[in-house]
């Protein structure tokens, strides 16, 4: 990610969010996980967060609600308020312009809507409406003549030819469309937006634009991406936002929201580490047969493609079949795969050496599956197993130092070792009692010169097994 837009992270204050494909999936009502963690995460940060959508308040859904968000900007930001309800902004259409508006709908032959400050209601039932709005508010009312008595926040319209339609100038100097569905577009202000109602919002707390980020994905959240300090546009969003955005993230699906968060470093990274929770990890294993019996080792592709890929393939050719274990270091590791014996030998699948793979998920613990190298960038088909039994770091010695507490407590009450994380990639782990036996027994042979083995220790075959 450019520094600049990491830099202007560090501004950010208040961060507020879209709902609808945004937040979470319209069609569907599917909302990522992750959401509970970023609101949680920004708020122990000391970020605010807000919601800023057309919908009214009562169309927030209670999943979103539960997030406790600072404040809700609703409406297209005519009806704003903080989290205990107290509202900043209540700014309903003037009556006359709403009255000329059914006017003119009435004409076009088009069915239209209203949104009060408490419910919804629309000019009649139809699959045409009832399409549009169900997702949002339910089966709404019906009662055209609901503006005569009720304040009006903003209007919609419903029509085959929505996106045909267009204002005569005298309501066009005063109102716009800004379509939202294929058959239906808010009828809002002239002036009012998403943008209007958080800058009240900044202005109640004192700060400036460039305090606020806004993530968002559709034409409505256009005025707002022109005002804040800082934009995402979700994977999912209108082309059109996406140009306007100073980062595109994935799609709702996808965490996009948290993946963003995590780049700006507005969110901590939720790391998952296999090697702690081996048992619930899925994945191909492999099973290591040698001459003092079997170690079976989980393979993590998701982590290191390419190099689970090379020794995958490598062993399903049997390019490893009678290869010794040239190098055994006793509370060290013992170091195998290639076929010269030499320890300066050995070839991968792509023909020439390959890239690290390093990934803030795995380390060099007790029984892990290493690349073995000659540098940054050099691997081929060696590879090492990790045997030390024990470290001379304290846990919280390893959690100053960087390592992540839960992998800190491993190397800990394991063993392991730290000082190969980051210079050779990890990409296996040993699965049970059985094969770490098996790699203590080898690891505590008999050496002579070079910690060659005296007689040697040969890998008879490896059997790899997708689970």
């Amino acid at each position: 990610m450019d520094a600049k837009l990491k830099y202007k992270a560090k501004k950010v204050k208040i961060v507020f969010f879209d709902i609808d494909d945004t937040l979470r999936v319209k069609a569907t009502g599917y909302m990522p996980e992750s959401i509970q963690y970023v609101f949680k995460s920004l708020k122990d940060k000391g970020i605010l967060t807000g919601i800023a959508s057309g919908r009214a308040l009562y169309g927030v859904v209670p999943e979103i609600k539960a997030l406790e968000p600072d404040y809700f900007v609703t409406i297209n930001g005519t009806y704003v308020v903080d989290k205990k309800g107290q509202e900043i902004v209540n700014n309903p259409l003037p009556r006359d312009i709403v009255a000329k508006y059914v006017e003119w709908a009435k004409s076009e032959g088009i069915e239209y809507g209203f949104a009060g400050k408490d419910k919804p209601v629309v000019s009649k039932r139809c699959d045409l409406v009832d399409n549009a709005l169900e997702p949002v508010y339910g089966i709404c009312a019906v009662d055209s003549d609901f503006y005569l008595t009720n304040d009006v926040y903003h209007m919609w319209t419903f029509s085959e030819r929505n996106d045909q339609l267009q204002l005569p100038e005298e309501l066009a100097s005063q109102i716009r469309l800004v379509p939202w569905h294929e058959h239906s577009s808010d009828v809002v202000q002239k002036d009012i937006s998403k943008a209007s109602g958080v800058a009240h919002v900044l202005e109640k707390n004192n700060w400036k634009p460039l305090n606020a980020m806004m993530f968002g994905d559709g034409p409505n959240d256009m005025e707002i991406f022109d005002y804040v300090g800082l934009t995402v546009a979700m994977g999912n969003a209108v082309p059109e936002l996406k140009e306007k955005a100073d980062f595109v993230t994935k799609t709702v699906e996808e965490d996009g929201i948290l993946y963003a968060l995590e780049e700006f470093g507005l969110v901590e990274k939720q790391l998952h580490f296999p090697q702690v929770d081996l048992e619930n990890v899925e994945g191909p294993v492999a099973i290591i047969k040698t001459n003092h019996g079997d170690m079976k080792m989980k393979l993590f592709p998701e982590h290191a493609p390419k190099t689970v890929a090379n020794f995958v393939a490598l062993a399903k050719d049997g390019y490893y079949d009678g290869i010794i274990f040239h190098r055994i270091i006793p509370e060290f590791m013992i170091q195998g795969g290639d076929p010269t014996g030499t320890g300066m030998g050995g070839q991968s699948i792509y023909g020439d050496s390959f890239e690290d793979e390093f990934s803030e998920e795995l380390y060099n613990v007790r029984g892990a599956l290493s690349m073995a190298n000659a540098g940054p960038n050099t691997n081929g088909s060696q590879f090492f197993i990790v045997q030390n039994s024990k470290i001379p770091y304290a846990q919280k010695e390893l959690e100053r130092g960087g390592w992540p507490k839960p992998i800190a407590e491993l190397y800990a009450a394991k063993g392991g070792t730290p000082h190969l994380d980051r210079r050779h990639t990890v990409f296996g782990q040993i699965m049970d009692d059985a094969s770490y036996k098996v790699l203590d027994e080898i690891a505590n042979v008999e050496t002579g010169a070079q910690d060659r083995p005296v007689e040697d220790v040969v890998i008879e075959t490896i059997e790899v097994v997708d689970e």
